[in-house]
């Protein structure tokens, strides 16, 4: 108990490191998609990762799936269903839709998690943090229209945005906004599955069971597994290791000690985190619009961490 209540303070600190670390996951991405389907990609990332896991908490994770009831080994194979979903959904969504449709629709996941939080984990959301919910949210709509929309004319002019109805845009809007419902569910079920095992023992479970589905998966859409370049491998592994190994795992273990809200609120840090390396390794220059949608964002995660803390020392 007193290891618990030592580490708490840090959990802020870990949910900055674990932005940090996931924000990488659009650069790994983008590049191995130049040669691997996005279904094969969420599929490696997930799987070489529970490898990676495997080995050193296999035994133990196993021992403590056993001790759990039924009802609660059910919320720990839920917690990896909803993972599987969401890298399906989200990723796939991107081949079929725009980037600011997939945006727009999957930063909507804290929005679902704080609506559902009061219901499912009996968590009050205070004032502050909807306010930091607004301001974040609309700090990455403001993100994702800046990609279409320019100043011309003395006015706004937006192109692009029919396309978000048209075609196969359509269903990929809504695998972009299923994505966001399947994280919503991942992070209100892993809060309450994560304090029932360690941290060790919760990853190898969750992402075991992410695995399996989504290797199911690619089965199912006739994707091959193999034959890829030694550089898209490299990305595979990149993505296992950094966004999920480092990235989720840190977020997992703070859904010890933070409501599921802060934790899928601060998961909108993520773009402004991508804008960064962009700039480093892609030579991307972030537009005005990106700039200061980034802001609201970093403001919105600041004021729910600032309520957050006032309401616990209070």
């Amino acid at each position: 108990m007193q290891t618990s209540q030592k580490a708490a303070p840090l959990a802020p600190l870990v949910v900055f490191f674990g932005i940090l670390a996931v924000s990488t996951a659009a650069l790994f991405i983008r590049n191995a998609q130049q040669e691997a389907p996005s279904l094969v990609i969420a599929a490696y990332r997930l799987t070489l990762a529970s490898l990676i896991l495997l080995p050193f908490t296999a035994k133990k994770a196993l021992a403590d799936f056993r001790s759990l009831s039924a009802a609660q080994r059910r919320e720990v194979l839920l917690s990896g269903v909803f993972l599987s979903v969401h890298f399906a959904a989200w990723i796939v969504s991107l081949e079929m839709t725009s980037v600011i449709s997939s945006v727009v629709l999957v930063t909507t996941t804290p929005l679902w998690v704080a609506l559902l939080s009061p219901l499912v984990l009996k968590e009050k959301i205070n004032t502050g943090v909807w306010l930091g919910l607004a301001l974040a949210l609309s700090g990455g709509f403001l993100v994702a229209l800046s990609q279409v929309c320019r100043w011309e004319g003395g006015g706004i002019v937006c192109t692009g945005m029919g396309s978000m109805v048209e075609g196969s845009a359509l269903l990929g809007n809504l695998l972009a906004l299923s994505g966001a419902w399947m994280a919503a569910g991942y992070l209100l079920v892993g809060r309450r599955a994560r304090p029932m095992l360690s941290l060790g023992s919760y990853t190898c479970l969750v992402y075991t069971t992410a695995a399996v589905f989504l290797l199911f998966f690619v089965w199912l859409s006739g994707s091959r597994m193999v034959g890829y370049p030694p550089q898209t491998l490299g990305w595979f592994v990149l993505l296992a290791l950094v966004p999920q190994l480092l990235g989720h795992s840190s977020l997992n273990w703070t859904l010890r000690f933070l409501p599921a809200s802060f934790v899928s609120l601060a998961l909108l840090g993520e773009p402004v985190g991508a804008t960064l390396l962009a700039m480093i390794f892609l030579n991307e220059v972030p537009l005005l619009g990106e700039i200061a949608g980034g802001m609201m964002i970093l403001a919105g995660i600041y004021l729910a961490s600032r309520t957050r803390k006032a309401a616990h020392t209070a």
